[in-house]
């Protein structure tokens, strides 16, 4: 069958085969760099003239070559203008060296279009193929007159560089990536115009939505993420700033942010290092898309209807699917909120990374500080900050309103316990302490309880919990969950068809439990995580048990999941703790300091209960001895919670104890599954 031009008789066969040969001959003569563009025009003249066409047939050949020779070169001039960009990136140098290794073969050009312009000139009887012929060809040469790239600007100091092919790629935090040096200078963007439309938008820079992009890359390489976030740094780990980072010997730890983990491993603070970031700015632009963040702005209204959002310098952004993992902003005692500023700018409210330079800064600069509450963040800064106590002379107080530390999770034989241990790491600790005001006097904050005592101290650290961001619910028409706060979501933590949440601002409902809202790092990994999967089709439920896990310094940790409420009933089974049972010993074996179960998980089926013999579980008439153990939570005689005590890495033993939902008659016997009686 002929593939041919149809009903134009043997003359337009002709044409047709003249034209199909010249093709293919360009193209090979196109792709040997044009070396013998002589030749290629004696074997096209040699063609046309056994075919015996005409002068005019033998133009609009040279027109129609003319235009695949164009389309080849233009081809390959994209080609070379990505190659340029990509190799202008790091220094202006780059991009003229770029110019200079691939020089545009004009000379060989300019030959072909004399000879062409001859062949029209003798053949001048046509005069629209003439005309049509010679300013394309005129324009085509000036064209090729200019450079073929404009130099790139030197990127602005501290503008992130974009990311190669290979870091594009969705990967796990690297545990020697290296931190964006300043932190917030990294992050500064270069003023070019910000996209005005992103298919993918995630609103908080937290570990959310650091988990959601890398998500959404997985499943879409190309896909172009912008993540927005009011904080001037790129995404991070929040665990570190009342963990590991006090415990650093390096006195620049504030500026380098680079911590050791109890294993000893070192690593940064943040997820990924700029490098790893295309800016704001190039995204629309970016050929294999990447993940942009846009630091320092904060969205402040949210069109649903419309699809965009307005950020507080009055920019819109359009987007396809939308994220909010906005997380949450520090509690403060009302008694603060109302006292004069004197005692505000005493007071931290601890949350970010400038939190901690800040605490850092000022614990090394006065005499005395308290904190006010006593559950993880409390207790984990009052233990860090006691240590420095010990070597600086800083007096350090904590106080709150329960009976012991953490006395709203662990049952009060543990609280009791814990809070000997926070003793022994030198603060002062104050018990049943309801706060009736503060005031600044004599160069002093005095803390007034309603019991009538008084605490004067240089500075007060506020850690009272968490409220949930949910300042765009009211221009998005969005439900809050009037019980436990945040963005009520389905089980796929939608709260619209193309608006996810996700991390500590979402309440979902969960399956086994009900209701629920987690401020937790495995949940934001998590739920952020499901949320991108989500965003790009998948459509699943979220089922997880997320846990969450505390450290009393590198001796006394403990990890938990589900619900712990000390006001439960509970059962406790202990064993002799070794050297082996702590979190520095757990991190060392695993290799990580995050313990997100999420991110090292293992089946519960891959741990065999121990075959020694158990005792009883262990009540609360145990005095001193809880080096390790397990402590179920019960509601209506169903494990609803479980808490590993120095027990490291059998997460998924008590996922599975959880997600069973089944009545024990004998919880000894469940312990054993945890292995806690080995040595």
């Amino acid at each position: 069958m002929s593939t041919g031009p149809t009903g134009g008789g043997g003359r337009e066969n002709l044409l047709y085969f003249a034209m199909v040969g010249t093709t293919f001959i360009g193209a090979g003569i196109y792709v040997s760099k044009l070396k013998h563009s002589e030749n290629f025009l004696f074997m096209v003249k040699y063609i046309i003239c056994i075919l015996g066409l005409t002068a005019a047939d033998e133009i609009y050949c040279l027109v129609l070559l003319f235009q695949v020779y164009r389309t080849l070169k233009e081809d390959k001039e994209r080609y070379q203008d990505r190659i340029n960009e990509i190799a202008s990136r790091p220094q202006k140098a780059a991009a003229k060296e770029a110019t200079l290794l691939h020089p545009e073969p004009q000379g060989e050009f300019l030959f072909l279009k004399s000879h062409v312009v001859m062949a029209i000139f003798s053949t001048a009887n046509n005069s629209l193929f003439f005309t049509t012929f010679y300013f394309l060809a005129v324009e085509a040469t000036e064209t090729k007159a200019a450079p073929e790239t404009e130099p790139q600007a030197e990127p602005a100091v501290g503008e992130p560089s974009p990311a190669t092919p290979d870091s594009e790629a969705p990967v796990a935090p690297s545990e020697t990536a290296e931190p964006a040096p300043g932190g917030a200078a990294e992050s500064v963007a270069v003023p070019h115009k910000l996209p005005s439309h992103t298919p993918y938008l995630l609103i908080g820079g937290g570990t959310a939505s650091f988990a959601a992009a890398r998500s959404i890359r997985a499943r879409d390489p190309g896909a172009r993420v912008l993540i927005v976030t009011d904080e001037p740094d790129l995404p991070y780990m929040r665990p570190p700033l009342s963990k590991e980072l006090w415990f650093s010997d390096d006195p620049s730890v504030t500026e380098t942010l680079r911590f050791k983990q109890w294993n000893g491993k070192e690593r940064s603070i943040y997820f990924q290092p700029a490098s790893f970031y295309i800016s704001a700015e190039e995204l629309d632009s970016a050929e294999n898309g990447g993940v942009a963040v846009l630091t320092g702005k904060k969205v402040v209204h949210m069109d649903v209807r419309g699809n965009k959002v307005k950020l507080d310098d009055d920019t819109e952004i359009s987007y396809d699917k939308c994220l909010i993992a906005t997380g949450g902003v520090p509690r403060n005692l009302q008694v603060i909120d109302r006292a004069a500023e004197d005692v505000k700018s005493r007071t931290t409210l601890f949350r970010k990374i400038e939190d901690f330079k800040s605490l850092d800064k000022v614990s090394r600069n006065i005499e005395s500080i308290t904190i006010i509450g006593g559950g993880f963040l409390g207790s984990e800064l009052a233990c860090a900050l006691g240590r420095r106590s010990n070597e600086s002379g800083l007096e350090v107080v904590q106080m709150y309103p329960e009976k012991g530390n953490m006395g709203k999770v662990l049952p009060e034989y543990l609280s009791n316990w814990t809070t000997e241990k926070v003793k022994r790491e030198g603060v002062k600790v104050i018990t049943e302490a309801l706060v009736k005001s503060v005031t600044f006097k004599d160069d002093k904050l005095e803390v007034q309880l309603k019991d009538g005592r008084k605490v004067r101290t240089d500075h007060i650290v506020a850690a009272v919990g968490l409220e949930p961001n949910i300042d765009l619910a009211k221009s998005a028409g969005l439900e809050v969950d009037p019980d436990f706060g945040g963005y009520r979501v389905n089980a796929e933590l939608q709260a619209r068809s193309n608006i996810w949440v996700a991390g500590d601002a979402a309440c979902f409902y969960d399956i086994r439990l009900g209701r629920r809202r987690v401020e937790h790092h495995d949940h934001a990994v998590v739920s952020g995580r499901l949320a991108g999967e989500n965003m790009t089709g998948a459509n699943k439920p979220y089922w997880h048990q997320s846990m969450f896990w505390s450290d009393l310094g590198p001796d006394v940790g403990y990890e938990a999941i589900g619900i712990v409420d000390s006001s439960l009933p509970t059962v406790g089974v202990f064993a002799k703790a070794t050297e082996k049972d702590t979190p520095k010993a757990a991190t060392e074996k695993s290799g990580t300091g995050i313990r997100s179960e999420s991110e090292t998980e293992e089946t519960a089926a891959s741990t065999e209960p121990s075959s020694s013999p158990a005792p009883a579980p262990t009540p609360e008439k145990q005095k001193d001895d809880y080096g390790k153990g397990v402590i179920f939570y019960l509601r209506d005689k169903v494990v609803v919670g479980i808490i590993l005590w120095n027990v490291f890495n059998r997460m998924p033993i008590a996922r599975k104890i959880i997600k069973d939902g089944e009545e024990h008659a004998d919880l000894n016997e469940v312990a054993k599954l945890f292995n806690i009686h080995e040595d």
